[in-house]
């Protein structure tokens, strides 16, 4: 009888070409689990049919999810530098936009309580100075002291309305050879306040007034910054406004050769004549 092997598990159907492929693709899963537990009772390995073959060298995939960055290299897209007054008008303001939308009969509005705890927590991780906010999933469900499920949907529901944004980012794994070469890594967060929430905080969306004291060391500072910024010279005055850059290096120079074409011009005029008063009368030199 002939045998037909176009109808056997890793040849393609009209063909004799062996395709190779995972044993997971292949058979069901439950089958599969129970041939890996035989294989491990009988001190066999199947680790080596999760990757699919080229050439004969084990090729694993690449565990970085899809629109992934590098991290440390990406962050200046979607970090910003923030304010304590900002961080927690936004966290007022998903409040109100949850009560505000809440369904008669409902126990909880568009975002939920969990992701009104979440929003609570980011405000309180970010940093001011940098924006940075990249806590991973696992710190968040220590935290809060909720599942991966609850937490991944509470993430998912605060930005679907606005709230929070982030850019997944992945890094190198160090390995030489075989193995993957980069993982994933904990996301890139911010914080946002989308306006239709804004509109329901009215007058409260204004931002909070600095207190009297800092407001007068604000004040102060920028008059001297005025008084030092008058002494300068036009060759000086670049490096001050600008750093050591390529760009204060330029004007710095135009500068200077401004600043000696003054100079020249102030020798090359004729000094003035003063006439005495006693040859005024005389009328003679």
């Amino acid at each position: 009888m002939e045998r037909n092997d176009s109808l056997r598990p890793g040849f393609r159907r009209g063909t004799d070409k062996h395709v190779p492929q995972t044993l997971n693709s292949t058979y069901p899963a439950t089958l599969f689990d129970g041939l890996q537990s035989a294989a491990s009772a009988a001190g066999i390995g199947l680790a080596r049919v999760h990757a699919h073959t080229r050439e004969g060298t084990a090729v694993p995939r690449t565990p970085v999810r899809r629109h992934s960055y590098r991290a440390h290299h990406c962050e200046a897209g979607i970090w910003r530098r923030t304010t304590r007054q900002e961080t927690q008008q936004i966290v007022r303001a998903a409040k109100r936009y949850d009560r505000e939308g809440r369904q008669p009969g409902t126990r909880s509005g568009p975002l939920g309580g969990i992701a009104i705890e979440l929003i609570e927590l980011l405000a309180n991780l970010v940093d001011f100075r940098s924006g940075r906010l990249d806590p991973s999933i696992d710190t968040i469900m220590r935290m809060l002291r909720r599942s991966r499920g609850a937490v991944v949907s509470a993430l998912k529901a605060l930005r679907d309305h606005g709230f929070l944004d982030w850019m997944r980012r992945y890094i190198p794994t160090g390995n030489e050879g075989r193995g993957p070469q980069v993982q994933q890594t904990s996301n890139a967060y911010r914080l946002s306040l989308p306006e239709r929430a804004r509109a329901l905080l009215g007058r409260f969306a204004k931002a909070v007034p600095l207190p009297i004291d800092v407001e007068d060391a604000i004040k102060q500072r920028e008059s001297m910054l005025a008084s030092h910024e008058a002494q300068l010279s036009l060759e000086e005055l670049p490096a001050f406004l600008h750093g050591d850059t390529a760009l204060s290096k330029s004007l710095a120079a135009l500068g200077a050769l401004i600043g000696r074409k003054r100079e020249s011009i102030k020798q090359t005029e004729s000094p003035p004549i003063s006439i005495s008063k006693s040859e005024k009368i005389s009328g003679q030199p």
